[in-house]
């Protein structure tokens, strides 16, 4: 009795298009900095701002992801719990 929805996958196009927009925003940026009429230690450290924040937003994203199916996990496991308690319930008061 296994009533848990199949996640629903991604589709290839949705996938190719989050990378190509993560692509084309990181040089954009990466061209705006370099074109910036700054010396070169200025744009470097904005660079590795840049760089920062882009590893700091994946590293968030996947911590939130991890969290959230963490959560489905233990949600499954104590389903299966409350569904085995119940079955056993519901045998004693047959037998009763």
């Amino acid at each position: 009795m296994n009533n848990h929805p199949v996640a629903a996958q991604h589709s290839p196009a949705w996938v190719a298009f989050t990378y190509i927009s993560f692509g084309a925003s990181a040089f954009m940026v990466g061209i705006g900095i370099w074109l910036l009429p700054l010396d070169l230690s200025i744009k470097g450290y904005l660079t590795m701002g840049f760089l920062m924040l882009t590893q700091s937003c994946i590293t968030m994203t996947k911590t939130m992801r991890d969290n959230h199916e963490s959560g489905r996990l233990v949600n499954r496991i104590e389903d299966a719990k409350a569904e085995r308690l119940l079955m056993e319930v519901e045998r004693n008061a047959r037998a009763a």
